[in-house]
């Protein structure tokens, strides 16, 4: 064997048996019960590449000096977040699509831990902020209230469906479902059998409706006592849920700019440009998929109502109908309303509504 090679493995064999005094950065692939380690020592070399039980993990890091460590961002890491932090050490979360770039061919465990020691590296990468227990169940809640609303919606087109199978036709909405069930219960030509079924899908449907009162009680009681909930509920197209969920999820120093947080949302355009061309296209639909889809449904509720002299419609919003689709309109105001929403979480302003060239008034 030649003679660097002997000097390169006499030296890993060093780094390994002395990692824990060398470790720049730990890198953590999580998992459900076995996790994938790989450590860098200030040359970025690797000096470890093990894999750790779950129960042993937190035990691994006690042992460890002071150092950085960094995951993939995703709804566990930010428990073992909070852990490791708790042990003395300074922990990052990446985002998962920033992690990809980075992995090798042949994906597995180990490559994917070193992909993300890789890219933590880089020098203009950009972090997830760690969630604390608090924010996360606030988020769970508002995560389950969706659930539940879109099984309870599933639950209504299959009652509308089955009953127009029989010829009885109801109104759309969900306020509709009780003339619904009357007519069902009045109908003497649907037999037994069905009308039965069709009542058992009304039971579960007002189950729904019994479960999701309640949490919107206690949402409601949350959104009255945070003040930057209330404040950013005055924006129009914004409600109760959606000022929770802007509040919730997130942490305003993160970002430079309201620009930035509405690319992170996914409400800007996705850019293929090249040879000096600028080729803009359709919202890259990165970032946070719920709340953009509370951002442009609140904005397509404020354009079913803009008119001259309207309140909540600024001069910018009604050239903006006159030239484009009423689609591609609720996406650009769902951007101002999160840029919007970033100037108030960032500087504490009040919203005093939009001028006539749309922008966030003054405060007094």
């Amino acid at each position: 064997m030649p003679e660097h090679d002997i000097l390169r493995n006499q030296t890993q064999q060093k780094c390994r048996l002395n990692y824990r005094l060398v470790s720049k950065r730990i890198a953590l692939d999580t998992s459900k019960a076995v996790f994938t380690v790989h450590a860098v020592d200030q040359a970025s070399q690797p000096v470890i590449r093990r894999d750790v039980r779950r129960a042993g993990l937190l035990e691994f890091f006690a042992k460890q000096p002071p150092t950085e460590v960094v995951m993939e961002a995703c709804g566990g890491s930010h428990h073992w977040a909070r852990e490791i932090s708790a042990l003395g050490h300074t922990v990052k979360l990446i985002p998962a699509q920033y992690v990809k770039p980075f992995v090798k061919r042949g994906k597995n465990d180990r490559n994917d831990a070193e992909a993300i020691c890789e890219a933590a590296g880089r020098p203009n990468m950009s972090f997830v902020p760690v969630k604390s227990a608090q924010r996360q169940a606030e988020l769970m809640v508002l995560r389950t209230r969706a659930l539940l609303v879109g099984q309870r919606t599933q639950l209504v087109n299959a009652l509308r469906g089955n009953a127009t199978e029989f010829g009885v036709v109801a109104g759309k909405g969900i306020e509709k479902v009780d003339k619904l069930l009357q007519m069902i219960a009045t109908d003497t030509t649907i037999p037994p059998v069905a009308r039965r079924t069709l009542a058992m899908l009304g039971e579960e449907i007002a189950r729904y409706d019994e479960r999701l009162g309640a949490i919107d009680a206690d949402l409601i009681s949350q959104h009255k006592a945070n003040p930057v909930s209330v404040a950013l509920a005055k924006i129009p197209g914004v409600g109760p849920i959606t000022a929770l969920t802007l509040v919730s999820e997130i942490e305003p120093a993160h970002f430079r700019s309201g620009r930035h947080l509405a690319a992170w949302i996914g409400l800007t355009p996705k850019e293929r440009s090249t040879g000096g061309r600028q080729i803009m296209g359709g919202i890259s639909r990165a970032g946070n998929e719920r709340l953009r889809s509370l951002l442009v449904v609140g904005a397509t509720a404020v354009i079913q109502h803009a008119k001259p002299g309207s309140k909540t419609a600024s001069a910018w919003l009604l050239k903006l109908l006159e030239r484009r689709p009423r689609k591609v309109a609720a996406v650009a105001l769902a951007n101002k309303m999160a840029r919007i929403a970033w100037a108030m979480m960032s500087t504490g302003e009040a919203y005093r509504g939009v001028s006539q060239t749309g922008r966030l008034s003054q405060t007094a």
